[in-house]
């Protein structure tokens, strides 16, 4: 699809990969709508991108309407949707407290996977309404995916659950939406420089950068949204799972 003027929604977009594909997406000459409950950051960066922000809990059926049906209000009915709205846990099943409390591998389930596929399907009933191209494409839906939920390490049990979802609803997601004209991919992230890297000191982050094979170095959320671009552009692209991790393989822990 041509990205020019093309209404682009990214959730978690005021920070980090969102925010990395947020500006790639703006650049590029697509009408930006950053979903987030960080609402200071993402007005500042759609006030920088011409884009828009708007409130929205992605676990929440009633948050994620409302802030849908303010993009398409403003925006027209949605083309582009990158699910990047996530929560990273890291809780032992059995630890030293006992069993993990439920609540918490819920959450992470609700937000990251559940959330994934509350937008998915919003945007997708948006995207049916949309004029198809010669290809006979209405839109493009992008969730973000993990290599931890292909080698989930120890501590990791919610997240890569909720993570290892995403990747197994990506394909018949596709097979059903293909009558529409709409096309469903994820992204697998390995270790980025995400504000959550960041805030590790410089030392952690230049031990787990000596991890990667090539590039030893943290992925930059613009190399995210390179992926995101070329997904949209590329028609052929669907139905898969695409690492981008520098070929690492997580160990254990």
């Amino acid at each position: 699809m041509q990205l020019n003027n093309l209404p682009a929604v990214i959730t978690g977009g005021a920070s980090g990969l969102g925010a990395g594909a947020a500006r790639v997406l703006a650049a590029a000459g697509a009408k930006v709508a950053i979903l987030d409950l960080q609402m200071d950051k993402a007005r500042v960066l759609a006030a920088e991108l011409g884009g828009i922000a708007v409130e929205c809990d992605v676990s929440s059926a009633a948050s994620a309407e409302a802030a849908m049906a303010a993009v398409q209000a403003q925006l027209g009915p949605c083309g582009v949707a990158v699910n990047c709205a996530g929560i990273a846990s890291a809780n032992r099943i059995l630890g030293k407290d006992g069993p993990l409390a439920l609540e918490v591998f819920a959450k992470t389930i609700n937000v990251n996977l559940v959330g994934s596929f509350n937008i998915m399907r919003l945007a997708a009933a948006q995207m049916q309404q949309r004029e198809p191209n010669a290809d006979g494409e209405r839109g493009v839906i992008i969730s973000t995916a993990s290599i931890a939920a292909y080698e989930g390490q120890i501590g990791q049990a919610a997240y890569s659950a909720s993570k290892g979802g995403v990747v197994a609803m990506t394909l018949p997601a596709a097979r059903e939406l293909a009558r529409f004209g709409i096309r469903v991919l994820a992204i697998a992230p390995g270790l980025f420089l995400t504000p959550m890297m960041q805030a590790f000191p410089q030392e952690v982050q230049d031990a787990l950068a000596a991890t990667l094979p090539f590039p030893s170095r943290l992925g930059k959320p613009e190399e995210y949204g390179a992926l995101v671009k070329h997904m949209v552009e590329n028609p052929i692209l669907n139905g898969e799972v695409v690492r981008l991790d520098s070929a690492v393989r997580l160990p254990p822990k």
